[in-house]
C-alpha cells in the first residue's frame, strides 16, 4: 500500500503555475500563500507539496540520463521522437520537452521549498513542537538539494535561489557558477542530515520521507560527482579530490544498520528482482525512494514503468497502450556486456516479442513492469521509484577506495563479488575503475544512472565516441562533443529576458 506523500490537498493557490512570459524559476507568490500557514499542519501539507513535485523526476532520468547514455540505442523508427534527439546529441534540443521539462520541473520544486522555508521563518513559532519544525525544515532543505542537484548535472551554472521571488525579481537573477551551486546543495544536505530523523523515528503513516541517512547518502554523491573531472565544460565534474569526504558519509550509511544487501536464499533465488517487487515495497535496499499511490484523485501513480517499453508489447499481451509509443531498443554493446548466466538479463530486459504475426526482434528495458499490475490508467502505476539503494552506497564506497580514499583492494573486491554473486556470477579478482563501472552499468541499467556515471568517471569523453562508432548502423547519430556532457539552457528561458542568460557552449 502506498503512503501518501503527494498530498494535494494543499490550497490551489500554492500550486505551481507561471503566465508563459515568466521566467520558469520562481513564479509569483500569490497573496493567499501568506494566509495559509496557520496551523502545524498546513507546513506539512506544503511540505507534502515539494514532494509531490517529484512525481515527474523517474520520467526524467529515464529521458535524460538513461536516453543519452550507452545503453540505449534510441534513433528514429519512422517517426519524429522528441527521445531522438536526446540519444543521437543532436545540437538543436534547446526547445526538446525533455529538456524544456527538466528545468521547469526541478525550478517548481525550489520554488515550493522556498515558500515553505520562509514560511517556517516567518510563521514557524506556529509549530510548538520544535522537533516537528527543524524536521520540516530540514526535509524542505533536502529536497531543494534534491532537485538542484539535478539541475547542476543536467545544466551546469543555474541561478541559486535561497527565498522565493516574484518573476520580476526572478529577471534579475543570472545563473551562479557551478562550485557556487554546489555549495548551497552542501549547506543544504549537512542541514539535513544533521536533523532528519532516522528511518524508524517516522511513524507508518510518514514511510517514505527523506531520512538522515538518505542525506548523508545524497551527500556523498555529491562530493563525488564534483570531485570528477572537468572535461573542459561548466559541468558537474570540478575536479576536486573529496573521495575521502565521500566515503565517510557512505560508511555513516552503512554502520548505521538500517538498510541491508539483499542476498538470494533458497526461498528467493532471485533476489535481485524482489528489490523492484510490487509487493516488496519499502525493502532493506531502499534508501530513498519517490512514493506513489494509486487510485486518488487527482492520479498520483507512476508512469516511470513503462516509459522505455513500446506499446505494442503490451498490446502483445491483452494490455491497453501506455504511451511508450515505439520501442527505444536496449544497445548491443550492453546486451552483449551480460554473461549468459547473469540474472539480471532476463529480469530488466525483454528480448523480442511477438505481435499481429510480426515478429519484434530489438530488445527493450521492462524492469520496472510487472504485467499482471497494469492499471486501468495507464498514468497510475502502483510501484515507487528508487532514487537511491543500499547496493548503490556499496558500490559508490568502492569507487571512492579506487580513486584513493581509505580501504583495500579486498574492501573493493568482497563489494563488487557480493553484487556479482546475487547476479549469478562468478567472482572477480583486482577489480579496476573501469570494471566496476561496467558492472554499475548492468547493475543499475534502467535506474537513470548511466550518463551521470559516465560523466563522473570521466568515460564518457572515450566510450561514447566509440559506442557510436560501432553502435549506429543507421548513421543518424551525430558526433559527440565534450559540450554535450551537459544540455543547453531551454529556449523558452532565453526568451523571456534575451541577455540574461547564456546558451550552453556548443548549442
Amino acid at each position: 500500500m502506498k503512503r501518501i506523500l503527494f498530498s494535494t490537498i494543499i490550497s490551489g493557490s500554492l500550486l505551481i503555475s507561471s503566465c508563459e512570459k515568466d521566467l520558469n524559476l520562481t513564479p509569483i507568490s500569490d497573496a493567499s500563500t501568506e494566509t495559509f500557514y496557520a496551523i502545524p499542519n498546513d507546513f506539512i501539507q506544503g511540505v507534502n507539496a515539494i514532494y509531490a513535485g517529484l512525481r515527474t523526476y523517474p520520467d526524467r532520468q529515464l529521458n535524460l540520463s538513461e536516453t543519452r547514455s550507452d545503453n540505449l540505442y534510441a534513433v528514429s523508427d519512422g517517426g519524429v521522437r522528441d527521445w531522438e534527439g536526446i540519444n543521437s546529441f543532436h545540437k538543436t534540443i534547446a526547445s526538446n520537452p525533455y529538456v524544456t521539462e527538466a528545468w521547469s520541473a526541478d525550478f517548481n520544486g525550489i520554488f515550493k521549498a522556498n515558500t515553505v522555508l520562509d514560511q517556517i521563518k516567518k510563521n514557524g513559532s506556529i509549530i510548538t513542537n520544535e522537533a516537528l519544525r527543524t524536521r520540516l525544515e530540514a526535509e524542505a532543505r533536502f529536497l531543494r538539494a534534491l532537485y538542484y542537484f539535478d539541475m547542476v548535472r543536467t545544466f551546469g551554472k543555474v541561478p541559486v535561489i535561497e527565498h522565493a521571488v516574484t518573476a520580476t525579481e526572478a529577471l534579475n537573477v543570472s545563473r551562479n557558477t557551478v562550485a557556487e551551486v554546489y555549495d548551497f546543495i552542501i549547506s543544504d544536505l549537512k542541514f539535513a542530515g544533521d536533523n532528519l530523523p532516522s528511518p524508524e523515528q517516522y511513524a507508518a503513516a510518514d514511510k517514505g520521507r527523506a531520512t538522515k541517512y538518505a542525506a548523508k547518502g545524497l551527500l556523498a554523491l555529491v562530493h563525488m560527482t564534483r570531485s570528477g573531472p572537468t572535461l573542459g565544460v561548466e559541468g558537474p565534474g570540478l575536479g576536486l579530490n573529496e573521495w575521502q569526504d565521500a566515503l565517510t558519509l557512505l560508511n555513516e550509511v552503512i554502520g548505521s544498520g538500517k538498510y541491508s544487501f539483499i542476498a538470494n536464499s533458497a526461498t528467493q533465488p532471485n533476489a535481485y528482482a524482489s528489490i523492484f517487487s510490487y509487493t516488496n515495497e519499502n525493502n532493506a535496499e531502499v534508501v530513498f525512494d519517490i512514493q506513489y499511490i494509486t487510485g486518488a484523485s487527482p492520479v498520483l501513480g507512476s508512469t516511470f514503468s513503462w516509459l522505455l517499453a513500446p506499446d505494442t508489447w503490451f498490446q502483445s499481451q491483452g494490455k491497453n497502450i501506455q504511451g511508450g509509443l515505439t520501442i527505444r531498443p536496449v544497445s548491443n554493446d550492453l546486451l552483449n556486456s551480460y554473461q549468459a548466466a547473469d540474472k539480471r538479463l532476463a529480469f530488466s530486459i525483454q528480448t523480442g516479442f511477438t505481435f499481429n504475426g510480426s515478429t519484434e526482434t530489438r530488445s527493450f528495458f521492462k524492469k520496472y513492469i510487472d504485467i499482471t499490475k497494469v492499471p486501468v490508467n495507464r498514468l497510475d502505476w502502483p510501484i515507487n521509484y528508487i532514487v537511491m539503494r543500499y547496493t548503490d552506497i556499496l558500490m559508490l564506497k568502492a569507487e571512492c577506495i579506487l580513486n584513493g580514499a581509505a580501504g583495500t583492494q579486498l574492501d573493493v573486491d568482497g563489494i563488487v563479488n557480493q553484487v556479482r554473486t546475487r547476479a549469478g556470477l562468478t567472482s572477480l579478482a583486482n577489480v579496476t575503475l573501469s570494471q566496476l563501472m561496467d558492472e554499475r552499468r548492468k547493475e543499475f541499467a534502467a535506474e537513470g544512472l548511466r550518463w551521470n556515471d559516465l560523466v563522473r568517471s570521466g568515460e564518457v569523453i572515450n566510450k561514447i565516441p566509440a559506442w557510436i562508432q560501432a553502435e549506429d548502423v543507421q548513421k543518424q547519430m551525430q558526433a559527440f562533443v565534450k559540450e554535450y556532457i551537459i544540455y543547453p539552457v531551454p529556449q523558452s528561458q532565453l526568451d523571456v529576458k534575451p541577455g540574461l542568460y547564456t546558451q550552453n557552449a556548443g548549442y
